[in-house]
């Protein structure tokens, strides 16, 4: 469809909805983060720094022919584009948040990782929206730049809440790739193969934000505690519920979307454990019972969309009332301290902070990121 002068393709209309369960753009108090203090932990900011300036993807988001091949009459082609709007939302939005670190930061280490990430995160947008091109939906970022609402978050909400999407993201990344290495009829789009060194990047952004949330003890003590329990079930509870809803692009790659998201959030919340003094009872069957009841309550209101009548008002209010109830339930299950016995060791094969003496080792070989 061509659109005219001044008219948004309906990817990017869609992209500025707002919604509670749709990717959103952040601002912050840049001010406040410009205060904190890292020197403690300054080695190890300068190691990730240099991890980030090795730039192990730069030649990686390279499309080939494959890529020009017709997809008119693939599976769930619908759902797929759906798939990448999203995806490319929320890259674009870490780019934008990050870019904005850049500017109002003066600590020259931070702002040369904030860089850094701005540069992977636009990077993954950019594929993401000429993937969407090929396709005849690319969506429009400046527009979204521009027009798209922007949701304020303390500092620490944007700590908590990006380390988490950036985990999870790399979770969901190295699922589907996995799964479609071993099921290759699954591969609707070449855009999967990409998927294993692009979770890297996600993985590394996240191993960011924890040294910046330890460097910062109190984030994790006390009450803050409440506020960890709060965004990891909101993390894990939208992406359950997205999810369902999209459960026929899924099973288009051969995935029950069930499954996957239950081995992913299992994944996420094992690898939480490397920051958090906490987690969620991912392994208590009421866990996936309560979020379960969510997705029912959910899809019945999806069906009373279109109705105004004041009986579907009422209907709506009570299954919005027990989505609420049910997440209630889920945030006061018992958490899991975490303990060295559960704590999440790392990736095999993925570079850790080795120590003072790394800059004296000086290993400049290539590292083979194969997780």
């Amino acid at each position: 469809m061509i659109n005219m002068p001044g008219e948004y393709s309906p990817t990017t209309r869609h992209a500025l909805r707002e919604a509670i369960l749709n990717p959103r753009f952040y601002t912050t108090d840049f001010r406040a983060i410009d205060r904190l203090n890292v020197a403690n932990m300054r080695d190890e900011f300068e190691w990730i720094r240099n991890e980030f300036e090795r730039d192990y993807n730069k030649g990686h988001f390279v499309r080939n022919e494959e890529f020009l091949a017709n997809f008119d009459d693939m599976p769930a082609r619908d759902l797929y584009i759906e798939f990448l709007e999203r995806s490319c939302t929320a890259e674009f939005s870490g780019c934008l948040l990050y870019a904005e670190m850049v500017k109002h930061l003066h600590d020259p280490t931070l702002r040369a990782i904030f860089r850094c990430m701005s540069r992977d995160e636009g990077r993954h947008a950019g594929f993401l929206n000429k993937t969407m091109a090929d396709l005849g939906v690319e969506m429009n970022l400046q527009v979204l730049h521009t027009r798209k609402k922007y949701t304020y978050f303390q500092p620490k909400f944007i700590f908590y809440s990006v380390y988490l999407s950036e985990k999870i993201g790399y979770a969901r990344y190295i699922t589907i790739y996995r799964h479609l290495q071993q099921y290759p009829q699954g591969m609707i789009h070449p855009i999967f193969k990409w998927f294993e060194k692009w979770c890297n990047d996600e993985y590394r952004h996240g191993e960011f934000f924890s040294l910046l949330m330890r460097s910062q003890p109190d984030l994790l003590r006390g009450g803050n505690q409440r506020w960890i329990r709060f965004f990891l079930l909101a993390v894990y509870a939208t992406m359950y519920l997205n999810d369902a809803r999209r459960a026929g692009f899924y099973e288009a790659l051969g995935l029950n979307w069930r499954d996957y998201d239950q081995r992913v959030i299992r994944l996420t919340n094992h690898i939480a454990t490397q920051v958090f003094p906490i987690t969620l009872p991912v392994d208590d069957p009421r866990f996936f019972r309560h979020l379960d009841a969510c997705v029912h309550y959910d899809a019945q209101l999806r069906a009373l969309e279109g109705r105004s009548d004041a009986i579907a008002s009422m209907q709506r209010m009570r299954l919005r009332a027990g989505i609420a109830a049910r997440l209630l339930a889920t945030y006061r299950l018992p958490v899991v301290p975490t303990t060295d016995a559960n704590r999440w060791k790392g990736l095999d094969g993925f570079p850790n902070y080795p120590g003072p003496g790394w800059r004296k080792d000086g290993s400049s070989n290539e590292r083979v990121l194969s997780v």
